[in-house]
C-alpha cells in the first residue's frame, strides 16, 4: 500500500490517510457565521477523499478578523453553522479540524479577490469600515496601511482568554483537530518575529521573550483541549526575510511547543519581509523534514504539492506525517481518491469502492461498461465533425 493511505493515529484520533485540506479563507461569513457556501464547499473535500478536513482560519474576535468576511467563533451563535461541517466531514470518514487565528497587524483589509489592502472609501461605501487593530509594536504591515495599537497587559491577557474560549466553541462544535495560526504575518507570528517585535518587556527582546505570547496561548488551550485530540500550531518557519525568525528558531521553539503537548507542526513560511528563499515545488517540504527530525514532532508539510507522486515521496521519505494540499485541493476536491488510482492503491475488485456509496456505485458501472467498450476512438466521421465544428 501506498504510504499515503496508511492510517495515522494522533492521540485518540486517527487519520483515515496522510492527505489534508490546508485551512484556506473563503471570505464568505458574515459576522463570523457559516454560510451554505462553506457547508458545501468542506462537503466536497469530506467526499473527495481526504484525512484531514482544515477549516480556514477562524478569528477568535471581532477585532482578530482579517476581512469582514471571515468565519468566527468569538460568539456561542457561532457553533451551531460550524458544526454542521465537522458533523458532515465525519459521517464521510474525515476527520474535522478547524484553525483559530488573530489577524493582529494584518487585520482590518478587503478580501484577497477585492484587493487584498486597506479599507478604502469604496468598502466603506458598501458599508465595509475598518476597525482598530493590535499588535505587540506600533508598527504598520507596510506604508498606507493601518498603524496598530501595541497590546499592553490587559489586551494581551484578552487575546489569550479568546483563544482558550474559542478552543471551548470549536470542541462544542465537534471538531476533532485543533490548530493555533502563529504563521503568516498575523498576531501571534509578530510576537515572534525580530522583524516586527520591538517591545522592551516580558513579551519582547530576546527568543524566550518573543515565544512567551505564543506558547503561554498553547498552554492554556492544551489545558482545556481533551487529551485524547491533537493539536497543532501553523508555523511559518522562517520569515520572508532571512534576517527574521529563522528555520533554528522553529526548531527550537517546535521542541517547546512539543513539551507542554503540541503534536504537530504545520509548516509554512513568510509573513514579514521579501522572501528570501526558493519558492519551487515543494518549497517548504524542507523546513517540515527538518523540524520533524531535530525537533522530533509530526509535521505537516505544505506549499506546490501538486500531484500523487510528489505526496508519495514526502511521505515515504519521512519529510512529513501528513501533507496538506491548498491550490491543489481546489482544482480537484477528489485528489485523495484519485492518487489513490493512479498509486494504485484502490480497490482491485471495485475502482471506486472507497468514493461515496452514492457515487462510487455509478462509476464501477461505468468502469464496468468502458472496459467491456474497449478503448475509445473517435470515428472517421466524428473527427470531421469536429473539424468543421
Amino acid at each position: 500500500m501506498s504510504k499515503l493511505f496508511e492510517p495515522l493515529r494522533l492521540r485518540g484520533v486517527t487519520l483515515r490517510n496522510r492527505f489534508a485540506l490546508s485551512p484556506m479563507c473563503q471570505y464568505t461569513a458574515i459576522e463570523g457565521h457559516v454560510s451554505h457556501y462553506h457547508t458545501i464547499h468542506y462537503g466536497r473535500f469530506a467526499l473527495g477523499g481526504f484525512g484531514l478536513l482544515m477549516v480556514e482560519a477562524t478569528a477568535v474576535s471581532p477585532e482578530g478578523r482579517i476581512t469582514h468576511g471571515d468565519l468566527g467563533l468569538w460568539d456561542d451563535a457561532h457553533v451551531q453553522g460550524l458544526s454542521h461541517i465537522a458533523a458532515f466531514a465525519k459521517a464521510y470518514g474525515a476527520t474535522p479540524g478547524i484553525q483559530l487565528a488573530h489577524a493582529g497587524p494584518k487585520a482590518s483589509i478587503q478580501r484577497a479577490f477585492e484587493g487584498n489592502g486597506p479599507l478604502n472609501e469604496r468598502d466603506a461605501a458598501r458599508g465595509e469600515h475598518p476597525w482598530s487593530v493590535v499588535s505587540p509594536s506600533a508598527r504598520p504591515v507596510a506604508d498606507g496601511w493601518l498603524v496598530p495599537t501595541a497590546l499592553d497587559a490587559n489586551g494581551i491577557a484578552k487575546v489569550r482568554s479568546d483563544f482558550v474560549a474559542s478552543a471551548h466553541r470549536a470542541l462544542r462544535a465537534g471538531f476533532d483537530v485543533l490548530e493555533l495560526h502563529y504563521a503568516h504575518g498575523f498576531l501571534l507570528n509578530a510576537f515572534l518575529s525580530p522583524l516586527t517585535n520591538d517591545r522592551t518587556d516580558e513579551y519582547g527582546g530576546s527568543f524566550e521573550n518573543r515565544i512567551r505570547l505564543p506558547l503561554e496561548i498553547a498552554r492554556e488551550v492544551r489545558a482545556i483541549w481533551p487529551q485524547d485530540k491533537p493539536l497543532f500550531v501553523r508555523l511559518s518557519a522562517v520569515d520572508g526575510s532571512s534576517n527574521g525568525w529563522t528555520i533554528d528558531d522553529s526548531v527550537a521553539f517546535a521542541k517547546v511547543l512539543k513539551t507542554v503537548g503540541v503534536d504537530v507542526i504545520d509548516c509554512s513560511s513568510g509573513g514579514f519581509g521579501v522572501y528570501d528563499y526558493p519558492s519551487g515545488y515543494g518549497f517548504q517540504v524542507p523546513f517540515s523534514a527538518q523540524i520533524r527530525r531535530e525537533a522530533e514532532i509530526g509535521t505537516m508539510a505544505v506549499g506546490l504539492i501538486i500531484d500523487p507522486w510528489q505526496a508519495e515521496a514526502v511521505i515515504g521519505s519521512g519529510q512529513a506525517d501528513i501533507v496538506a494540499l491548498g491550490h491543489a485541493a481546489l482544482r480537484d476536491p477528489h485528489f485523495p481518491l484519485h492518487a489513490q488510482q493512479t498509486l494504485g492503491s484502490a480497490s482491485p475488485n471495485a475502482a471506486h469502492a472507497d468514493w461515496n456509496i452514492q457515487a462510487g456505485w455509478w462509476l464501477d458501472n461505468r468502469e464496468t461498461k468502458l472496459h467491456q467498450l474497449g478503448p475509445w476512438a473517435p470515428t472517421v466521421d466524428a473527427a470531421a465533425d469536429g473539424r468543421r465544428g
